[in-house]
């Protein structure tokens, strides 16, 4: 193998290739995010299939308080029954791994200030993911702003939207690490997204994908995240609890503000 080649021949997965292949096209991806504690498989399933027909790259499958893998693993084949793009996990802790997805996101909090949440629960997980062949895909993550639910379980110490400095030292150290996707998240329901400033800063200083997520509720919004650099963008909370119709609205209005936005991102390369 030629040397120059080393970095075309890293041993990546399908889903993740796809993923890539899907951001260099598209400049920005949207994924959904279901969580079976608050979502039936049925209603999963249809959300799911909605937000492929309307543009959805990806289906993600987590919440913060997952306790029920019975209810995982039917939301999850469910989910999967009902589209044809990726269903991609997104743990809380070891027992949200289902042997019915596409892949796993292997998620390090990196700003917790409890162990466990960064290397310990990776550590019991990584065996039971090697067993089950899922696809591992390497991700910082990085609670800012008001955390959410996700900074109180995972004690984190949220990074300030004021201190884009300490975003980007985190996100730096996932790189370092060998990570190939890093995540700002804002928290489920948070009252503001990740600022255009925050995403802006912490792309300029990185090579690695940035996801954002958190408190994204309208298309002016999706926009603005990706114009500022947001590789993907992922909304959760504004599905939960309503009508499939105004679900539907929602997500197109999001979706259509975030292609708006990718479109600037990429003239701008």
């Amino acid at each position: 193998m030629e040397l120059e080649n080393w970095e075309s021949n890293r041993m990546i997965g399908r889903v993740e290739r796809y993923l890539l292949e899907r951001i260099e096209n598209e400049g920005t991806i949207h994924m959904t995010l279901i969580d079976p504690e608050k979502t039936d498989p049925e209603t999963a399933a249809l959300i799911s299939s909605d937000s492929e027909s309307l543009g959805s790259s990806a289906i993600m499958v987590g919440g913060t308080t997952i306790v029920s893998q019975n209810m995982l693993n039917s939301v999850v084949k469910q989910v999967k029954e009902a589209v044809s793009i990726p269903v991609i996990l997104f743990p809380n802790n070891i027992v949200a791994i289902s042997e019915y997805a596409d892949a796993i996101w292997f998620m390090s909090l990196l700003n917790s200030a409890d162990p466990y949440f960064i290397s310990g629960a990776q550590v019991l997980a990584a065996p039971l993911i090697k067993k089950l062949s899922l696809e591992a895909i390497p991700l910082g993550y990085i609670i800012v702003g008001e955390g959410g639910s996700a900074g109180v379980i995972g004690k984190a110490c949220p990074i300030p939207y004021n201190k884009p400095e300490l975003a980007i030292a985190h996100a730096l150290a996932a790189e370092f690490f060998g990570m190939r996707f890093v995540y700002l998240e804002a928290g489920s329901g948070a009252s503001r997204p990740v600022p255009a400033e925050m995403i802006r800063k912490v792309k300029e200083g990185i090579s690695i994908k940035l996801i954002v997520g958190g408190g994204i509720r309208n298309g002016n919004q999706a926009k603005e995240a990706a114009k500022s650099g947001a590789d993907v963008i992922v909304t959760g909370t504004i599905i939960e609890g309503e009508e499939r119709e105004s679900i539907k609205s929602k997500l197109s209005e999001i979706i259509s503000g975030m292609r708006e936005g990718a479109k600037a991102k990429l003239r701008m390369r």
